[in-house]
């Protein structure tokens, strides 16, 4: 089975190849040969994931699934959330945005976050929606090299370390990403 991911995104395209049984392969639009960006412009995190598998399913009528992320800080009142790639600016810089999210916890005792992932899948017969959700707390500090985006500062419950110093393999399990899109594999072999 091959599956259109609607993403350009080679990191979430390398995280998602980690979890996929042998018998899907995941094509990433760029493999795909489009390099066009789809315009997010939904007011929630379900609703970009919709509109770009949307978009995909008529561009190339092909089984898809798309994804969207965000970041959720109790005491910010859910920001981030649907604005959490672009949070300092439209430049959607991974550096900028955790120091603006670190600048305004500070002096804040409550850190508790979450993540939160939906994906949308469509294959012209069905239209389904998967959410995976991590619940963790913000760091004072960054810390650790590996994944990207908020990871170097998000610890996940029950773990002493960021999901950036965590192997992807770890992180692949306890993840929102992860956790929707193992939805996502259960259902396609139901």
């Amino acid at each position: 089975m091959t599956l259109i991911f609607a993403t350009h995104n080679p990191n979430k395209v390398k995280e998602i190849q980690g979890l996929v049984p042998n018998h899907i392969q995941i094509k990433s639009l760029s493999d795909m040969n489009y390099h066009e960006e789809i315009i997010e412009d939904g007011d929630t995190i379900e609703a970009n994931a919709r509109i770009k598998a949307e978009a995909v399913s008529k561009l190339f009528n092909l089984p898809c699934f798309a994804d969207d992320t965000g970041l959720e800080v109790k005491v910010l009142d859910g920001k981030p959330g649907v604005k959490s790639a672009r949070y300092a600016g439209e430049q959607k810089s991974d550096e900028a945005n955790k120091l603006k999210l670190l600048k305004e916890l500070e002096n804040k005792e409550d850190r508790s976050a979450q993540f939160k992932t939906v994906i949308v899948f469509k294959d012209g017969a069905q239209d389904r929606e998967f959410t995976g959700i991590c619940k963790g707390e913000i760091t004072q500090v960054p810390a650790g090299n590996a994944g990207f985006g908020y990871d170097p500062i998000f610890k996940p419950s029950g773990y002493s370390k960021t999901f950036a110093e965590m192997p992807a393999s770890e992180k692949n399990k306890i993840s929102h990403r992860g956790l929707a899109f193992q939805k996502l594999i259960e259902f396609l072999k139901a």
